[in-house]
Parts: C-alpha cells; structure tokens; sequence
C-alpha cells in the first residue's frame, strides 16, 4: 500500500486511515541493529497475515517532555531516522508528537486512540518495551489486553552485541567515550551527524582551509573533542558519503566562544 509519509510530527487525531495493521513504535533513535530487528520483524508479520506494517515514531524525546530541562543527544535528526525506516522495507512509517496530552494516556488508552486510523491486529514489542501512563504499557499488560480486544502481541528477543543489549544508550555512551568502531558495530553503520552549514567567522579561508560550520536544531551525539577522518555528504550539491572530509569537534575559547561545542 501507499501512504504519503509525513515528515513533521502528528497528532494522533490526524493519522491517516490504514486499516488492518501489524504495528511497532518507538522513537528509533539511529535505528541501530536491535530497531532493525524489531522493524523487520513487523514487516514480515505483516506480510506473513497480508496487511500493513507501521513504525509509529514518537518526537520529540518523551524524557524531555516529561522531565523538562532534560536534554538527550540524538543519533540522527528525525528526518533521517524516518528515512532508514523506510529502508527497512517497513510500508508505513508516521512521525507522531509526543506531548503532555499523549503522555498521559493510559497504553489501553493509546491503543484504544489509534482507531479508527488502525484495526490493530498485532503489536511488535521486545521484553524491555513499555509505553503509556507510568510505563504500564509492558509486554505482559499487552498481552492481557490484546486477548480482550482481538490482537496478538509479537515478542521479538533483545539482540545482544557482546552479551549486552542493543539500545541507543548504549550507541550514545560508546560515542561520547571515543569508541566510534563499537558505536558503528551497534548501528551497522558509521554514526553520523546531519545539520545545516551556517555562516562561521571565515577564520579557517583565511588560513587557507576553508571549513563547514555545522548548526544542529538539537543536541547532537558527539565523540570527544578531536580531529576525525569521514566523509561528508551535501544533497543538494550532489556530493555522497564518500566524499572525505577531516571533521573537527571542538571549542574555540580564545574567540570567545564561551567554551561551546563546535562541529565543522
């Protein structure tokens, strides 16, 4: 089937109808390994029943929505994080805002809120998911629900990456200590940073090594402070990921730039 994806998050209210559905959510933070498993495991239940699978994907970060001042770096912009669901194979993929509204529902209420969008005929979870008021929304809570209300629960198991679970905290830590191969073997990729390139103080043309400010519309994951060999990609210039680029994370200050991040 073909839905439009939508690139800016939806309220519940304004999901598009789908009908029957093997559905999965999360946030999806870098679709790391462990995601990829869970997404496809949807998609194959889906085909499995001959129905859609749907990746409902919850921005902004439900721990800065709940604990305000709370800030948690991103793997990925939530353009790109919807992208490599896509990839998946997965055939609906909808971005849902997630706000004091949404959080405060019940999971029997969140369930009960996705129709008429959904007739729900099965829920993807890992023995770790949970959702809803207080978290209550647990594999086991679920599984009662879903015998009463006519939909399986599919109990996909955690991926252990040397006896440890796959999480997008574990990928965050592994950046942050500098041990960006252990954070590419959880992602199955390189990680990567996506912002927009903005004007900077041309300190580096006149140099004669022009650089790439990068702007970031959150906290971004970042290693420590450091020169790294990468490789750059701009769409609109055409330019691919091949491209190699040195990428400095560092701060400036001797310019007055009070100690911030920069990212070029």
């Amino acid at each position: 089937m073909t839905i439009e994806a939508s690139r800016a998050p939806l309220q519940l209210s304004e999901l598009p109808h789908v009908g029957p559905a093997v559905l999965t959510m999360g946030v999806f933070d870098g679709v790391h390994l462990g995601h990829q498993r869970l997404l496809e495991t949807t998609r194959a239940a889906a085909v499995e029943r001959g129905i859609a699978s749907v990746a409902l994907v919850f921005d902004p970060q439900p721990l800065e929505v709940l604990r305000p001042g709370a800030v948690l770096p991103r793997l990925a912009p939530l353009t790109a994080n919807l992208e490599r669901i896509e990839a998946t194979g997965v055939d609906v993929v909808l971005p849902v805002r997630f706000d004091h509204g949404l959080g405060a529902l019940t999971a029997a209420e969140f369930i009960a809120a996705l129709s008429p969008a959904f007739e729900l005929r099965a829920l993807v979870m890992t023995p770790a998911s949970n959702f809803g008021r207080r978290r209550g929304g647990t594999l086991a809570t679920m599984r009662r629900l879903g015998l009463r209300q006519g939909f399986g629960v599919i109990d996909v198991e955690l991926l252990l990456v040397g006896g440890t679970p796959v999480s997008s905290t574990r990928v965050r830590s592994a950046i942050a200590a500098g041990d960006l191969a252990a954070a590419a073997a959880l992602l199955g990729s390189l990680p990567a940073v996506s912002g927009t390139v903005v004007s900077g103080d041309r300190r580096g043309r006149g140099l004669g090594f022009p650089t790439a400010n990068l702007a970031f519309a959150h906290a971004v994951a970042t290693p420590p402070l450091g020169i790294y060999v990468g490789g750059a990609s701009v769409p609109e210039r055409q330019v691919g990921p091949e491209h190699p680029a040195l990428v400095s994370v560092g701060v400036r200050p001797t310019f007055h730039d009070e100690g911030r991040v920069l990212v070029e």
